[in-house]
């Protein structure tokens, strides 16, 4: 492949979903100066996305760490589509749909028809997903690269990078020099395992909370005292569960018991009532918790 500009030259980005992250990814990226076109899937999210882009920047005003004018710029270089294919000009494109693998995979088929330049970089935002699946998907998987963003993602500074053993060490480069020179992220390497680094060491513990819980043995609200206030830990797992979403939650334990098989990593029957319940945590109102 040939060589193409470092990161600092990506200045056309595509993002896939509306959702939290998705729509977090593109204000991180239209603050950073970038013009950013995000594609939707129905015409509530070309309501909602901005929308919530536009909620998130007010808060970033108000709480003092931008001004009304940043706030303006980056909102005007977001534009929203249902058409995929508008996607075709950009140099950088992160997906950041469902964590469901039969998706991803048809996605990045799509886009591997859609983006145009040979140098574009194709990332995933996937939690727990196999890059290396997902970059089979295509005719290009030394382009394909995780970008692991955390929620919120304009707030949390790490940024996991996850090469597949197909992925070009130009495009790792490059997509790593995005991060930290253009978003200004931190970023660490990780393998290309389910779970990555980061929930690989976190999971075991948010679900071993949730089996204590399940158990009868404590209150969610008592273990997240303990965590918070014995270990300084900002939220408690049961918190967390609920930021993270408790079908997420599900996704990301059952890629990691699929591949390691380990009981440690299977989803509590407490998490898997719960999501069949509709109780998915913030997104939805009520998770381990109940929230206006």
């Amino acid at each position: 492949m040939s060589a193409a500009p470092a990161g600092h030259g990506i200045e056309r980005i595509g993002v896939v979903g509306s959702g939290i992250m998705g729509v977090g990814i593109a204000e991180l990226c239209a603050k950073a100066g970038c013009d950013v076109r995000v594609a939707v899937s129905s015409d509530r999210s070309l309501q909602s996305g901005p929308a919530r882009v536009a909620r998130s920047l007010d808060r970033a005003v108000t709480k003092g760490k931008i001004s009304a004018e940043h706030r303006d710029a980056a909102l005007a270089r977001i534009t929203f589509t249902r058409d995929l294919g508008e996607l075709g000009d950009r140099q950088l494109v992160v997906e950041a749909v469902k964590e469901d693998e039969a998706l991803k995979l048809d996605l990045f088929s799509a886009l591997d028809k859609i983006v145009e330049s040979p140098d574009a970089i194709l990332a995933t935002n996937t939690s727990s997903l196999s890059v290396a699946r997902l970059a089979g998907a295509t005719g290009r998987p030394g382009n394909v690269v995780g970008l692991h963003f955390f929620n919120p993602a304009p707030v949390l500074p790490l940024v996991e990078i996850v090469d597949s053993i197909m992925t070009d060490p130009q495009v790792s480069m490059r997509a790593e020099d995005f991060v930290v020179g253009r978003l200004g992220k931190s970023a660490v390497k990780s393998p290309d395992r389910a779970g990555f680094l980061v929930n690989a060491l976190l999971f075991p513990y948010l679900l071993s909370a949730i089996r204590m819980v399940d158990a009868g043995l404590v209150t969610a609200e008592v273990v997240d005292r303990g965590m918070t206030l014995g270990c300084s830990h900002p939220l408690g797992p049961l918190q967390l569960v609920d930021l993270i979403g408790l079908d997420t939650t599900v996704a990301i334990a059952e890629a990691m018991y699929g591949e390691f098989k380990e009981p440690l990593y299977a989803p509590p029957a407490l998490l898997l009532r719960m999501v069949e319940a509709g109780l998915l945590g913030k997104k939805s109102g009520r998770g381990f918790y109940v929230y206006a």
